[in-house]
């Protein structure tokens, strides 16, 4: 259900793979997710991940509903806090950077795995939707939250009291989504920006993620004091020839851009 791949040196993919289901986030799914992303977040070699689904129709339809049916006891899944049962959270708790290659629709708790990436690319087959309100339960994975500080309160409730579907172009648009691409250009954008990524060191890339999720959770008067003082733990390491020597990849870098 879950594939892991390792396609360039620092890079790490993830693929949900049940596209006979839509990818639907069954509980062997959830605990699939939360395993693999936990063995790549220790693993000293990768840097960068990039979450997808398997197939063109979905990135995840959300909870199993099939299987929820079944199962009594099943509904807690949507207010699940263990990250081996709410994938939210299992991507939230990774250090590294992940990247959503959003190849096809993100409905419900698949849009709430959507918002918890860090970057999201977008095939223009990516389609989202909240249907939360319209199968009659709240979302317990951080939509309710999360969205409207991506969009704004109006559209966000527009999207949520609504249940009406968003385009990869409107999210875009919206600044929901940071690009949209062709289905076959999804996963080259989404491992090349992974690439650029990785061209940085680890402990910077980590770093500096902890300092805008955590920044951005507070106001931003002790946004900029948690900056400030990260900042001086951090830099007084950083010396002289350090600087020096990445100058000369720095200017590389700009000058081929």
């Amino acid at each position: 259900m879950i594939l892991v791949e390792k396609p360039s040196e620092g890079v790490a993919v993830v693929t949900l793979n049940r596209p006979e289901a839509m990818n639907a986030l069954s509980k062997s799914l959830r605990a699939a997710l939360q395993a693999a992303i936990a063995e790549l977040d220790a693993d000293p070699g990768v840097k960068v991940i990039v979450l997808t689904g398997a197939g063109e129709r979905a990135f995840t339809a959300g909870l199993d509903l099939k299987e929820l049916s079944a199962d009594p006891l099943g509904m807690g899944a949507a207010n699940a806090t263990d990250p081996a049962q709410n994938p939210a959270q299992a991507v939230l708790s990774c250090s590294k950077p992940i990247i959503g290659a959003i190849n096809g629709v993100a409905i419900t708790g698949g849009f709430e795995l959507a918002l918890a990436c860090d970057v999201l690319l977008c095939s223009t087959n990516a389609r989202f939707a909240d249907t939360h309100a319209r199968v009659g339960i709240t979302p317990g994975w951080g939509l309710s939250q999360k969205l409207s500080r991506c969009i704004g309160p109006y559209r966000a409730k527009e999207l949520s009291l609504s249940g009406n579907f968003l385009s990869a172009q409107q999210a875009y648009d919206w600044g929901l989504a940071n690009r949209v691409v062709a289905p076959a250009d999804l996963m080259p954008a989404a491992l090349e920006l992974a690439r650029q990524m990785a061209d940085i060191d680890l402990d910077m890339l980590v770093t500096y993620k902890a300092m805008i999720d955590d920044g951005y959770a507070t106001t931003l008067g002790d946004g900029l004091e948690l900056e400030h003082q990260r900042s001086v733990v951090h830099n007084r390491e950083v010396t002289p020839e350090m600087i020096a020597a990445r100058r000369e990849n720095v200017q590389a870098r700009g000058r081929a851009q």
